[in-house]
């Protein structure tokens, strides 16, 4: 008879395309009262993530659809679960890469499931708890981060790269003042600061878009001289 699965277990989502290895994880995470799901290609650990909520995922370098680079990129855009890389790629550029991307931490493999369960609690201990959703609605507005889609009113608007990434980052911090700074810096890089002339017009494209009147904006607001906000309304 199959053991009553434990609802209140820390989940970990383990994303890596090895079978050998998926089921070694397993029965090491089960064994410790974790509850595992898989994923054996990026899209579908991105997509799980976003479903399943982790309370950790434990991903690896090497897959057959995406790099984990960008896996890793994909998941941060819209949460803060701690993230344990499992790779067998060991040279440093890789690792600071990893930990630059948003990884908490790197484990090389073949690995020791002693050493990979302590640090998978020393990232627990560090993480921050889920806060944030992968589907977010303001208004007549919805945007899927998981699956990068934007709808109004149930219609799918086509963004360009640089209007999504602007869009990711008001939704993702609604309610609260981004400066031009911060903005520029995220979309454009460190060099394009002061270049507010960059924000006027991209800003300027992604009301005609979204807003219902996009001269008197209500969704999209402007702080003068500061920055943009994102207002949650029902």
């Amino acid at each position: 008879m199959k053991p009553e699965t434990n609802k209140s277990a820390q989940v970990a989502l383990v994303i890596d395309d090895e079978p050998q290895i998926r089921r070694l994880l397993r029965v090491t995470l089960e064994a410790n009262g974790y509850r595992v799901f898989d994923a054996a290609t990026g899209n579908d650990g991105v997509a799980q993530a976003a479903q399943r909520k982790p309370d950790v995922v434990l991903l690896d370098l090497g897959l057959p659809d995406l790099d984990g680079l960008a896996v890793l990129k994909r998941i941060r855009e819209w949460s803060k679960v701690p993230v344990l890389i499992l790779s067998v790629r060991d040279q440093e550029e890789e690792k600071i890469a990893a930990l630059d991307s948003g990884a908490d931490d790197y484990v090389t493999k073949p690995f020791n499931s002693g050493e990979l369960l302590a640090r998978l609690r020393a990232a627990l201990r560090h993480g921050q708890p889920q806060g944030a959703d992968a589907i977010f609605q303001v208004g007549n507005l919805e945007v899927d981060l998981s699956k990068r889609l934007v709808l109004k009113d149930g219609t799918e608007v086509k963004l360009t790269p640089i209007e999504y990434s602007l869009l990711r980052l008001l939704v993702t911090h609604a309610g609260k003042v981004l400066t031009h700074r911060q903005l520029l810096t995220e979309v454009w890089g460190e060099k394009a600061v002061g270049q507010s002339h960059y924000l006027r017009v991209h800003m300027a494209h992604l009301r005609e878009k979204l807003e219902a009147n996009p001269a008197t904006p209500e969704m999209i607001v402007t702080e003068p001289a500061v920055g943009y906000r994102l207002i949650m309304r029902s």
